[in-house]
């Protein structure tokens, strides 16, 4: 018989378990089995959930030898640090390098909870602490980040033989309530592509101005995302197809495949101006700078306008399409969509007001 004392605030109780086989317990006060074996220096205690003397023979069956696979020795000393970054160099090999450097900073972030102990030892208390220091101070996405890189970690460890169970794994995920999105007015965009192009009114500023303006218009015009945009090459742009190839460049697209992106009217006329004004290479860029942050804050400072971003450009044209009566699947496969249009559905499937009050006016009773 194997007894444990847990003590009260105000009284004594003491919970007794009476050993029924090798390895096998029974909780006296509940009847419920336990199982208890031992692997190494360390013992591993589990509920086997049931009454029933039979079922817990084959649960704790199981458990012996998910025991039995753990690994022992030098092995089972590695600390969270030690086995989170073997996992991120054996995981690496096929992701973008943003996301490596955003799971590198989930992996420093979340260590600090786990140090002096090895990765064996980490209990669910130690996941929790983690959860009521940090999650009260960060952004709900950031949150999820690091629980989705901590979870990754010790599933790597359990499948490694160096942990029996994920600790994280009851961690519920915080709800990430996406912010509405907010994208120029047909009436804004005009002017605030032609606001990009005056700048202060000096020449020589205006002459650096425009390649940004280019490519604002650029990103509303074909949907890119702005790494996808200043990759495009002249031989990605097909005249003859009336097509634009993204590709992504070297570093590829978020999906990591090509697509192809018909031209509108208002793309195909500002690539066929950039090429007359540019007479480029076929391996030259469409955009000439990778960026146009600066002219795009200042002009909306001026005209008083949200501050919008290079990705802002991107729900233009795709509210734009569904506005025009194009039918969110397609327009999900030329953003680069890969779920046959769910998230532009949940993105994009409000209206502006403008759109709308000009849609209600069709509706008679």
């Amino acid at each position: 018989m194997k007894t444990d004392t847990l003590e009260g605030e105000k009284t004594a109780r003491k919970v007794v378990f009476h050993l029924v086989a090798e390895n096998l317990y029974r909780l006296e006060s509940s009847g419920g089995y336990y199982a208890l074996v031992k692997r190494g220096d360390k013992q591993y205690r589990r509920s086997l959930k049931t009454k029933d003397r039979k079922l817990a023979e084959r649960r704790l069956t199981e458990f012996r030898s998910q025991v039995g696979s753990l690994t022992t020795g030098e092995e089972a000393r590695l600390t969270f640090t030690e086995v989170a970054t073997r996992w991120k160099d054996t995981t690496q090999h096929g992701l973008k390098e943003s996301t490596v450097k955003r799971r590198l900073t989930c992996i420093k972030n979340v260590a600090p909870y786990f140090n002096g102990i090895s990765i064996r030892s980490v209990q669910p208390q130690h996941c929790e602490r983690w959860l009521t220091e940090r999650g009260m101070k960060m952004a709900p996405r950031t949150l999820v980040h690091e629980l989705d890189t901590m979870r990754l970690v010790f599933d790597y460890a359990v499948r490694l033989g160096l942990m029996l169970t994920n600790p994280a794994k009851d961690i519920k995920r915080r709800k990430i309530v996406n912010e509405a999105i907010v994208v120029p007015t047909r009436d804004q965009f005009p002017k605030l592509v032609a606001a990009m192009r005056e700048a202060d009114g000096r020449p020589h500023i205006q002459k650096k101005a425009r390649p940004g303006a280019d490519l604002v218009e650029l990103l509303a015009y074909s949907g890119c995302r702005i790494q996808e945009a200043t990759s495009i090459r002249w031989s990605d742009v097909d005249f003859e197809r009336n097509a634009l190839i993204v590709t992504g460049g070297e570093i590829g697209t978020k999906n990591r495949e090509h697509r192809t992106v018909p031209m509108t009217d208002a793309l195909r006329g500002l690539l066929l101006r950039l090429r007359d004004e540019q007479k480029p290479q076929a391996s030259d860029f469409v955009a000439k700078v990778k960026d146009a942050k600066n002219g795009l804050h200042g002009s909306c400072a001026r005209l008083q306008y949200p501050h919008f971003t290079h990705h802002d450009f991107r729900h233009f044209f795709a509210t734009t399409c569904i506005e025009a009566g194009v039918d969110i699947p397609t327009v999900s496969r030329w953003l680069g969509h890969k779920d046959g249009g769910s998230l532009a559905m949940r993105v994009y499937g409000h209206l502006r007001d403008e759109h709308s009050i000009e849609a209600i006016k069709r509706v008679h009773f």
